[in-house]
């Protein structure tokens, strides 16, 4: 059993009876899918499902896990997704996909977030390893390319895979990828990201993990939040 499997069915343990589970996506996030689809398939564990991405639709519905569209949600008991990065004070950083503003609408909507990452996501700061991502209107791109500039980042719109076009998330926004010279603030930029329109979102969450679990050759660290 690797790393991401271990965090993935140390999470599916604090999923309980009669609860609405939000699913992230990635690699982590499909552990969990299988083992929560394994609980409710032979543990008859009661639950109601809201993914974050098609694919984490089609993975859950694949399963046979009972799900709900989000339009339908008022609230969810728990959302567990990976990170790219995470710091000290558990501040996030998501977003290499493409699946942003699903991803912080489930986030923000649960009474629990539970990050599962391993030992290699952990950094300092935010934008240690990769760029900031910002989805952005596709008409606001260059006014807001500007606006991240003047906070003294560099922002680039990211390709698509195949480097023939640009990227394009399931909102249809463009994706600004922003980096830094400097360690920034992640706090102070989330609030300066928030308050620039034409910004569909961002990929820093600021405040809103739970508890991140985190992986190491076989052993699971759970931190919570004070």
């Amino acid at each position: 059993m690797n790393d991401k499997e271990l965090v993935a069915i140390r999470a599916a343990r604090h999923v309980q009876d009669g609860m609405t589970v939000g699913l992230g996506t990635g690699s982590t996030a499909n552990f969990f899918i299988q083992e929560l689809a394994r609980r409710h398939k032979e543990e008859g564990l009661r639950v109601t499902a809201a993914a974050s991405s098609v694919v984490s639709t089609i993975k859950a519905q694949a399963l046979g896990l009972p799900l709900v569209a989000l339009e339908h949600l008022g609230r969810l008991d728990l959302y567990v997704d990976g990170a790219d990065e995470v710091t000290p004070q558990m501040a996030l950083l998501k977003g290499r996909g493409y699946d942003l503003v699903r991803e912080k609408l489930l986030a923000r909507g649960s009474d629990r977030f539970i990050v599962l990452v391993d030992k290699s996501k952990l950094v300092s700061h935010i934008g240690e390893k990769f760029p900031i991502p910002v989805e952005v209107m596709p008409f606001a791109w260059q006014l807001v390319k500007n606006r991240l500039q003047a906070l003294g980042g560099q922002a680039e719109l990211r390709q698509n895979a195949a480097k023939d076009g640009l990227a394009i998330t399931s909102y249809g926004s463009l994706v600004l990828d922003l980096t830094f010279d400097a360690p920034v603030d992640s706090a102070a930029l989330n609030q300066q990201l928030n308050d620039i329109p034409g910004i569909a979102e961002h990929g820093i969450f600021q405040d809103i993990a739970s508890a991140v679990f985190i992986a190491d050759n076989g052993n699971v660290e759970e931190i919570w939040k004070k």
